[in-house]
């Protein structure tokens, strides 16, 4: 089976977000060092790539719940669409660390390629790097051509002859770095490095790799929320009270603000801060992203809802004996408290993911402290287990009574998701 006939294959088709949604390749050097690696989209066709596929990929890529994060540590190169290049979503990308794998315009290049000048100008101005394929050498692209960091040159398609003029031309015209890409051999990998050729992509060197991405998918309901409370400028509070109703779109913006793609200089554990730091255009951008890969209608899931629940519950308990900092980790540890289950991993790995506090980590992994007491007397309250209820309540010294309407608070609060 050809390099061509497998990619094509690895992008079947997956309803299913959360289970092998992206492919990588990597670019390697003249000593095989790796310098980057090309990201795949399997959840769409091969024929069709658009800008919501582009938006899907980016928001599996920042994400991804995964011991390695895949944006932000080398190089990515990332196919677009000419639509997709105007994006916001681009704008939530390290754009140092990012390649921009510009398409051929087909027949109407003629017409576009200075239509499309300006929008390849301004990505370049924002610092990311553009890739092009030999197109980029033939006349029609003579504008673009100053713009390449890289020109790939398909080792499949390109006879010999053919790819030692089209190097020489490069070479000439272009301070653009060259990469053999689909190389399928040792005498494709050979060719290349006699004409100067230092980069390299293809079966010779590593097949694309399959990532496990594991993503948390917020309901559309609550991203609409928050992209209209951003929008009119509401208050921090008023938007950390929708981060708290959905445990999948909180999970995602403390992912995103302390990936390596965003660079944050110490750990953010809150979602005030997070939401602070972010700034309300990017938070903006982020919530347009996530709308475009979200999943169809309907609430959270139950494992989700019953996650806010707890979390809520925690809170509310947590005002009785606790300062405000210590109710927000109240709320933190019993959302995060299902995230083994949201994630289909050990709670340990899952915790790995988001930086918590130690009474959180503690009370999560070995129910310790007072935080540990609180979720115990938590799930008590679910699975109506009436003897640790009673010493559960006993140990923190709260009333039955205040316990139940705490309850009847959390569930009323989440259920008023939609209002």
């Amino acid at each position: 089976m050809s390099e061509q006939t497998l990619k094509d294959t690895a992008f079947a088709p997956s309803r299913n977000l959360s289970k092998g949604m992206i492919a990588r390749q990597p670019i390697v050097n003249g000593l095989q060092q790796i310098i980057g690696y090309e990201l795949f989209n399997r959840s769409r066709s091969p024929y069709d790539h658009t800008m919501s596929s582009d938006a899907t990929l980016i928001f599996a890529a920042l994400t991804h719940a995964g011991e390695e994060d895949l944006v932000g540590t080398k190089l990515m190169f990332v196919n677009c669409t000419h639509e997709g290049l105007t994006g916001e979503h681009l704008e939530l990308l390290p754009a140092d660390k990012v390649v921009l794998e510009i398409p051929p315009l087909g027949h109407a290049a003629i017409h576009e390629v200075a239509a499309r000048l300006p929008t390849l100008l301004a990505l370049k101005d924002q610092g990311f790097h553009l890739a092009f394929n030999h197109t980029v050498l033939e006349s029609e692209y003579s504008a673009w051509l100053p713009l390449a960091d890289y020109i790939k040159l398909d080792l499949s398609a390109l006879a010999p002859a053919q790819l030692t003029v089209l190097v020489k031309f490069a070479s000439r015209h272009s301070r653009a770095e060259l990469i053999a890409e689909k190389v399928e051999s040792a005498l494709q990998h050979d060719l290349g490095q006699r004409l100067g050729i230092e980069l390299f992509q293809g079966f010779w060197f590593a097949r694309p790799t399959v990532m496990q991405t594991r993503l948390l998918t917020p309901s559309q309901q609550s991203i609409i929320q928050l992209l209209t409370l951003v929008r009119e400028q509401a208050s921090t509070d008023a938007i950390e009270e929708v981060l708290k109703k959905d445990a999948a779109l909180a999970f995602n913006l403390l992912r995103l603000i302390n990936s390596a793609s965003f660079g944050a200089h110490r750990e953010i554990t809150s979602f005030k801060q997070a939401v602070m730091l972010l700034g309300m255009n990017k938070l903006f951008r982020w919530a347009a992203m996530l709308l475009t890969a979200a999943r169809e209608g309907g609430p959270p899931p139950a494992v989700g809802q019953t996650a806010v629940i707890r979390g809520r519950l925690m809170e509310l308990l947590a005002k009785h004996s606790l300062t405000e900092t210590d109710t927000d980790l109240a709320f933190i540890c019993g959302m995060f408290s299902m995230l083994d289950r949201m994630l289909n991993m050990p709670l340990p790995a899952a915790l790995a993911l988001i930086p918590v506090s130690e009474a959180v980590s503690a009370a999560l992994l070995r129910h310790e402290g007072i935080l540990g007491e609180l979720l115990i007397l938590t799930q008590a309250c679910e699975s109506q287990d009436l003897d640790q209820f009673d010493r559960s309540a006993d140990s923190l010294e709260l009333e039955h009574n205040d316990i139940n309407q705490a309850h009847l608070q959390a569930l009323s609060w989440t259920e008023c998701l939609s209002d």
